[in-house]
């Protein structure tokens, strides 16, 4: 783990009374609530997902910047479950695909590769979480 000194990227997000937020106020949206049928908004596993594609289009347009001067052609999209095991605690599996207009399936292949290595929820990961990254079919977006 990183010397705490030396991290520099930070946020503080707060969820109470159905609703979260960012302290910088660049998030605020409600939130779904099982144990409160009525509620709507966002449901964990939509926040999930909007959080992988996020870390993961930030590593991945890092990644590009060394194979292509068209970094902003990455694309990413993330598919979340979430599941209970057998001991009760919640588990998540993630697949997470990236595309990127232009590239050789090489390069794609290349670019994905770097972007999992790059963030700290890569497919190396054995905690509770199961992430799967691979390389979009040429020509979606």
């Amino acid at each position: 783990m990183s010397d705490p000194d030396s991290w520099f990227h930070e946020a503080m997000a707060t969820a109470e009374g159905g609703h979260v937020h960012t302290d910088d106020g660049g998030l605020s949206t409600a939130l779904a609530s099982p144990l409160a049928p009525h509620c709507t908004g966002l449901t964990p596993e939509q926040l999930l997902a909007a959080a992988f594609a996020s870390c993961l289009h930030h590593a991945a347009v890092e990644a590009a910047r060394d194979i292509t001067d068209e970094a902003h052609t990455v694309q990413v999209r993330a598919e979340v479950r979430l599941g209970r095991g057998d001991d009760g605690r919640y588990q998540a599996d993630v697949h997470a695909s990236i595309s990127s207009v232009g590239l050789s399936r090489e390069q794609l292949a290349g670019l994905v590769e770097h972007a999992d290595r790059l963030w700290p929820f890569s497919t190396t990961d054995l905690s509770r979480h199961r992430l799967t990254v691979t390389a979009a079919e040429n020509g979606r977006r």
